[in-house]
């Protein structure tokens, strides 16, 4: 009468589904396990309590574990603007955020090389692990993923990196350790230079945000990126008009110091998406300063970053992204 075969067991444990394929020659027993999804640190975990309960099997004196993993499904968005001061990395932070506030898993790529700020935005200033080569992103207090090389040079520093270099330094982020986001966010420097067709060669995103602020010389240089996006066939998911008015704190009045509209009569003008509009705000800049996003909290100014993230990500499922 055939005995039962003892590492049967395995597939009993709370790990057994991931479990391929398990084997026992002799005193030698070799699992084959399924670990997709899984962050670093829980590979690890998976694989010692494998490791563990293969041991405990009577007459085992050694296990061998291989941890096997299809690539993520992973989105890639692109935010950019082609002119610098119209508030894109802190609209990013607060989209990220807000994203992951929905359940989304997030990732940051700050990848404006020559002004990196969003281990400011998001209070990270911890220098993120390195193995092999390999970067791993620091988590925010906010559920935010972050890689940035504000992370890894001193505070202060200028970066005097020509085009390849810091092309270089964009492809280590991208080719970071992950793990299990699903959507990563990408703020790009401003302009429609090397760093912005490199991401387009090495990452191909599944669609660009631009962001402008509603005046003529701002909405200019949001076309020259615009264009650049659909020359390299990345889906422009739309427009956001950031600083669309201002509330004086003091007396309640309202005033428009850079226009109103332009954004969105410049998206209907191409042929793109608006995503709505963001007020000048005084409070919203102490909060980035502060390394306190808004779209952490409760309030309009949340659920302004929180509506805009609903849009793009519908205009993702139109895009298929």
């Amino acid at each position: 009468m055939p005995t039962e075969d003892p590492v049967s067991s395995l597939d009993d444990l709370p790990d057994g589904d991931r479990i391929r394929s398990r084997k026992q020659a002799g005193d030698i027993v070799t699992i084959v396990a399924d670990a997709s999804g899984l962050s670093t640190d829980e590979r690890s975990a998976l694989e010692a309590r494998l490791k563990r309960a293969a041991l405990d099997i009577p007459g085992v004196r050694e296990a061998r574990i291989a941890l096997t993993a299809t690539k993520p499904d992973r989105t890639i968005i692109a935010v950019g603007s082609g002119k610098g001061g119209v508030g894109k990395s802190t609209l990013t932070a607060n989209l990220a955020v807000a994203m992951a506030r929905m359940g989304k898993r997030v990732g940051l790529i700050d990848a404006d090389i020559y002004g990196p700020s969003q281990p400011t935005l998001l209070n990270a200033h911890d220098k993120p692990r390195a193995e092999k080569e390999k970067l791993f992103p620091t988590e925010t207090p906010y559920g935010v993923r972050l890689l940035s090389v504000g992370q890894l040079v001193s505070a202060g520093t200028a970066l005097a990196w020509r085009g390849p270099m810091a092309t270089g330094a964009l492809t280590q982020l991208i080719d970071a350790d992950w793990g299990d986001a699903e959507i990563i966010l990408v703020d790009l420097p401003p302009g429609t230079g090397d760093v912005q067709l490199s991401l387009v060669q090495k990452a191909r995103p599944q669609g660009a945000v631009i962001v402008s602020t509603p005046q003529d010389l701002s909405l200019i240089d949001a076309t020259r990126a615009i264009d650049l996006f659909g020359k390299t066939s990345v889906p422009v998911l739309g427009i956001v008009e950031n600083m669309a008015g201002y509330q004086c704190p003091h007396c309640g009045g309202t005033s428009d110091p850079f226009g109103l509209g332009g954004a969105e009569a410049s998206a209907a003008k191409l042929g793109v998406p608006f995503l709505g509009r963001l007020p000048l705000s005084s409070s919203l800049r102490e909060a980035s300063d502060a390394g306190k996003p808004p779209a952490a909290e409760e309030g309009p100014a949340a659920d302004a970053f929180t509506s805009i993230a609903r849009e793009i990500l519908a205009q993702l499922e139109k895009v298929g992204g």
